[in-house]
């Protein structure tokens, strides 16, 4: 799992800055983010549902296939211009853009708004909706949702620009998560109805963040440089916003007297609570601060 884990890493920081280094404006560098994103959702959801629909053999010939396929399709993809001659080290690049603080902030409140209900999904859908057998329904509905937006959300962009369609984003994802708190056992319809919500503001998430941390390397003098450093931070705080929701979600529901498998009213309240709305005061709060991102 480390070794997996850290060459994931490594991959992961790679991609990104490969696109940041292709350069364009906005609406290209969305574009070329969202096709990423939409294709690494979709390996996603195949990767979860072929183990159990088709069985292992099957599934570890198709990854094998998809591996081989992805190391022919890199022999023809394009190539960023050449290297620009570096003048600072990376650490010194990246840190002294103020832009990129703030939108490193933004991504840090939003993602960790957007990994704690991810984390306290099992405990919501068992105890407060006490529908356990729909959870790979919702889950579904939600990565397709978020796959099927990603058009949507390059045309908004082209329209008002990255920053007001993120926004747009996250005030769409605290209309769901809000209706999530007032759900009651047995609401199970009106849960996928708020997952497809919520997936449709997820693709906003994956198309948008990283094509305006592109535009902000660029702005900043450091296209050809130092993608490489601005990403690897970024990855990080991506990674650090998982552990950021459970070590605030899962105390807050100790203390809130919250037990995984009661029924105790105020226990129930206590998770609709840290469930549906602590994450949206995270994603306002992300959303004022975006304004202040160099558009």
């Amino acid at each position: 799992l480390v070794t997996c884990y850290v060459a994931f890493s490594r991959l992961g920081v790679a991609h990104q800055a490969w696109a940041a280094g292709l350069g364009g404006g906005e609406t290209a560098r969305t574009r070329l983010v969202a096709w990423r994103e939409g294709f690494a959702l979709l390996g996603v959801i195949v990767a979860s549902v072929l183990p159990t629909a088709a069985g292992w053999g099957v599934t570890s010939a198709v990854l094998a296939v998809a591996l081989a396929a992805g190391l022919l399709a890199l022999r023809g993809a394009p190539t960023p211009p050449a290297r620009a001659e570096q003048h600072a080290a990376p650490g010194v690049a990246v840190w002294g853009v103020a832009a990129f603080r703030r939108l490193l902030a933004v991504h840090l409140l939003n993602g960790t708004a957007a990994a704690i209900p991810a984390t306290l999904l099992v405990f919501f859908v068992t105890d407060r909706l006490q529908t356990p057998d729909q959870q790979g329904l919702y889950l579904a509905a939600y990565f397709l949702a978020a796959a099927a937006s990603l058009p949507l959300w390059l045309r908004l962009v082209a329209w008002m620009g990255g920053v007001r369609a993120w926004q747009l984003g996250m005030g769409l994802a605290v209309l769901a998560f809000c209706s999530a708190a007032v759900l009651r056992p047995g609401d199970g319809a009106a849960f996928l109805a708020i997952c497809i919500g919520s997936g449709a503001a997820l693709g906003a998430d994956l198309a948008l963040p990283t094509a305006l941390l592109a535009g902000v390397v660029q702005r900043a003098g450091h296209g050809g440089q130092a993608e490489g450093a601005f990403f690897g931070w970024w990855h990080a705080a991506t990674k650090l916003n998982l552990a950021l929701a459970a070590a605030l979600a899962l105390p807050l529901l100790q203390a809130l007297g919250y037990t995984p498998g009661t029924r105790d009213a105020a226990g129930l309240a206590a998770l609709s609570l840290t469930y549906a709305l602590l994450p949206c005061v995270l994603k306002l709060m992300a959303v004022a601060l975006l304004h202040g991102v160099h558009r």
